[in-house]
């Protein structure tokens, strides 16, 4: 019997092209009220920026469009439908510009239907916005939101000038031009024929419709006429609505993923992020009656009221349908009653039933208060179904009482998605939700959890004591920042100086070669012998073309840089690089006419910042915190390297995927370095192992732990991408200042020199890409060198540090030209290509 085809949502997502013409639509213009939105929510620009790109492109007619060209390229997705037709019959509005966006309950979704809203608004693509919800609840919230935004003066600066404030009204108004209307399913189901009929009828075209949940759209709506209603309300030939957009954290028919989603921001990624609390769930021991089951509960909702005492903690307690909601709700009265030795009207005050029975529609409505301390509730039953719209941040305890509450993706996702909100007093800490399920179904439902939370095999990358010997620390400095305008400068004719890059007789080169089938590969080195030119030849060639030049614009260049000027130009920028000799390569020589051929052009006008120190920190790289990869991550382009020490001392976990790597075929042989590095000397990092997530880092790292290179260090480290090491940068983009911030790949420690070399991999195209300094990619790259160039010079000037800081950008083609300067005892005179055309 064939193996079942395992497929990631990951996978399923739909590809949204990044090549928009700008006259079409130029997102950066919205850069600064996104930010200002959003904060260091990066996930919902993201979305933000799929979902304009796929509506205002002009590349994608509908759905079908945009599924067709990804399906072309979507090996899983031929797997899953071998016929095209087939995969057609699964979009559920292709002749639409319709998707869904992704986001995990608890991160915010209403935020990006905001900002899309306003954007479409402001471009004129549509003139009115119809944003669509499951409840009152929902609608409720929605409504709170989008006027609290729509009345920011910041956020209203930060839009073009000509943007309209929108009026945000409900579904009882006539929707005009310019309007957001908020309304639940229900209330436009029975209005159809009024006011919102009326109003979109015939309007379709240049209206944008938000759906907020959109699962309920797609899935079987059991007895609710209005959500049956939903996606023909959608479909209706009467509106003939073009732009539809969905957002939920359950993208999932039951157990099926949507096939329209074009951009995924997972549970599982926002808890590594910490934007959600973690979570656990039962899977061993559990109770045999309900009574044992009750005190469990009992027992874990006491623990958390200790644990967290800034706060009064929640717990949820979730059924199948209403019916054993209530009878659930009656048991457990009786129990606190009971437990606690009260009256049972006190221990109804303490228990809320929320089902969307007409009788408890009240309490729908105290959601919005239990979070409050001098609040009584703190037991909550409710139907799993009834999930959404819920704005309540102190559940840390959620109990599925019954399988059928938690059997499929859809349910599990849900049901995870009431407890994930972290309360304001716990930000910075790590709060954890606890999923009381009854163990004995764990074997059948630890599948589903896992799929939803994604919980494959993943790789930890981590410092072992037993490498305490490649430890050392790095310093850091914590800054205060304040701008100052800058005047506008112009370049004197002439160069002042010229920059070289390193030069070096000979190099030995090699290339890596795979066998088709067998998969063994070959190293072939090579010896490549370079050109060479007098410093007096190389002045006299640049004189020369002064000349030719002076006679055809009239000017008198080659009398202010005369022969001997020119000559001593060639010699200091000799001896910035540390040559002795009187040459100069064929590379560096193109580098000197060049300097001579762009000194009238002007200097861009930028703004200064001055950054003062307000304290000094001191790092250390076994404290480096744990952070993981997925393995389905080393097919789309991540490396890992590891040696006999990784086997050793790594976690058992660890230890078991590591030695399953080379047996999965599915992983390319680049994905696993030199799979194995033989001598643990040559490994000289304090990590078990260490990920490369490009193809210049994984070749970098191949020549760190060659033998000749790693005896010209002492220790290194692949730093984190976030969380370890951070240098914040800024920049002007356009008529905006940006503030970035970047965390270097690298760092090398010399500990005879007492040096630590900070090291940031980039492809060899960003040369050719930063030659233009006018391209925002250009300015953003030379800002982030000179502010990480000063952060270091500022370490290398205190005297009280003795550790001396050498920071470099580095792209492969210096790879080799490296480590020869570090071998030479020079790298201070290290100057790639890069660095030189960043500005040094």
């Amino acid at each position: 019997m064939p193996e079942k085809l395992k497929i990631s949502p990951n996978d399923l997502v739909l590809e949204v092209s990044e090549n928009v013409d700008p006259r079409k639509f130029d997102i950066s213009k919205y850069d600064d009220f996104m930010d200002a939105v959003f904060g260091n929510r990066y996930y919902h620009k993201e979305a933000v920026k799929k979902t304009l790109f796929y509506f205002l492109s002009g590349n994608y007619r509908n759905l079908r469009d945009l599924a067709l060209q990804n399906y072309k390229t979507n090996e899983i997705l031929q797997k899953i439908f071998p016929r095209q037709v087939d995969y057609e019959k699964h979009l559920q509005l292709p002749d639409k510009l319709s998707a869904t966006i992704e986001e995990a309950t608890a991160t915010g979704k209403s935020y990006v239907l905001y900002v899309v809203a306003r954007i479409m608004l402001v471009e004129g693509i549509v003139n009115r916005v119809l944003v669509l919800c499951p409840s009152t609840t929902i609608e409720t919230g929605l409504t709170e939101k989008f006027k609290e935004l729509s009345s920011d003066p910041e956020l209203i600066r930060l839009l073009p000038q000509d943007a309209k404030t929108p009026r945000i009204i409900s579904g009882d108004e006539t929707i005009k031009e310019g309007d957001i209307c908020i309304e639940n399913i229900h209330a436009v189901y029975e209005r159809t024929g009024s006011s919102i009929g009326a109003s979109l009828k015939g309007k379709g075209q240049e209206t944008l419709v938000l759906n907020d949940e959109v699962h309920h759209v797609y899935n079987k709506p059991g007895r609710d006429e209005a959500i049956k209603q939903w996606k023909i309300f959608l479909q209706n030939p009467d509106f003939n609505f073009k732009y539809v957009l969905g957002v939920t954290g359950t993208p999932y028919i039951e157990n099926e993923y949507f096939y329209d989603v074009i951009y995924r921001y997972s549970l599982r990624q926002a808890i590594e992020d910490n934007f959600v609390k973690l979570i656990k769930y039962a899977v061993e021991g559990g109770a045999t009656t309900e009574e044992e089951q009750f005190k469990m509960i009992y027992d874990h909702h006491l623990k958390n009221r200790r644990k967290y005492r800034e706060i009064k903690p929640l717990t949820i307690l979730v059924t199948k349908d209403i019916n054993n909601c209530k009878d659930l709700a009656e048991r457990w009265v009786e129990f606190i009653s009971k437990i606690e030795k009260i009256s049972k009207p006190e221990a109804e005050k303490k228990v809320l039933i929320v089902t969307s029975a007409d009788e408890h529609k009240q309490n729908v409505l105290k959601l919005r208060n239990v979070d409050d301390k001098d609040n009584p509730v703190e037991w909550i039953t409710s139907v799993s179904m009834l999930s959404e719209g819920w704005d309540v941040k102190n559940v840390f305890q959620i109990v599925p009482h019954e399988k059928r509450a938690f059997n499929s993706k859809l349910l599990i996702a849900q049901v995870l998605g009431r407890g994930l909100r972290i309360p304001p007093q716990y930000a910075i800490e790590k709060p954890e939700v606890i999923i009381f399920n009854h163990v004995r179904w764990a074997p059948e439902i630890r599948q589903l959890v896992e799929e939803v939370m994604e919980i494959e095999l993943r790789l930890h990358i981590y410092p072992i004591k037993e490498k305490n010997d490649y430890n050392f620390k790095i310093h850091q400095i914590v800054y205060e920042v304040k701008e100052e305008p800058r005047e506008t400068k112009f370049k004197t004719e002439g160069p002042k100086k010229i920059n070289f890059s390193p030069q070096v007789e000979a190099l030995e080169k090699e290339t890596e070669f795979e066998k088709v089938g067998t998969r063994e590969r070959e190293i072939i080195k090579v010896k490549v012998f370079y050109n060479f030119y007098t410093v007096e030849d190389v002045a006299n060639d640049i004189w020369n073309r002064l000349v030719w030049d002076d006679r055809e614009f009239e000017t008198d260049s080659s009398k202010k840089f005369t022969l001997k000027k020119i000559e001593k130009l060639l010699k200091d920028a000799l001896k910035e690089i540390g040559e002795k000799n009187n040459r100069i390569s064929e590379e560096n020589k193109l580098k000197a006419i060049q300097a001579f051929g762009i000194f009238r052009r002007k200097k861009t006008k930028s703004p200064k910042y001055e950054r003062s120190i307000k304290e000094i920190d001191e790092l250390k790289t076994e404290d480096i915190k744990s952070h993981s990869i997925s393995i389905s991550s080393l097919r789309k382009g991540l490396t890992v390297f590891f040696d006999e020490n990784s086997m050793k001392y790594s976690n058992e976990e660890d230890k078991k995927v590591l030695k399953s790597l080379p047996e999965d075929e599915a992983i390319p042989a680049y994905a696993l370095g030199d799979r194995y590095i033989q001598n643990t000397y040559f490994f000289k990092t304090p990590t078990n192992i260490c990920v490369a997530s490009s193809s210049p880092e994984r070749l970098f790292v191949k020549k760190l732990v060659e033998k000749d290179n790693s005896e010209l260090v002492d220790g290194w480290i692949k730093s984190r991408d976030v969380g370890f090491y951070s240098i914040d940068y800024y920049w002007r983009k356009g008529e905006h200042h940006k503030k970035g911030s970047f965390n270097p790949d690298f760092f090398l420690w010399k500990k005879k020199d007492n040096m630590i070399i900070v090291v940031e991999i980039k492809e060899d195209a960003l040369i050719e890409e930063v030659s233009d300094e006018n391209t925002d990619v250009a300015k953003e790259h030379k800002a982030k060198y000179k502010f990480a160039k000063d952060h270091f010079e500022e370490l290398n000037k205190n005297k009280e540090i003795k550790t001396k800081y050498f920071f470099t950008y580095l792209t492969p083609k210096d790879f080799d030209k490296f480590f020869e300067y570090l071998r030479q005892r020079k790298i201070e005179k290290f100057n790639p290509e890069i660095n030189i055309a960043l500005g040094r």
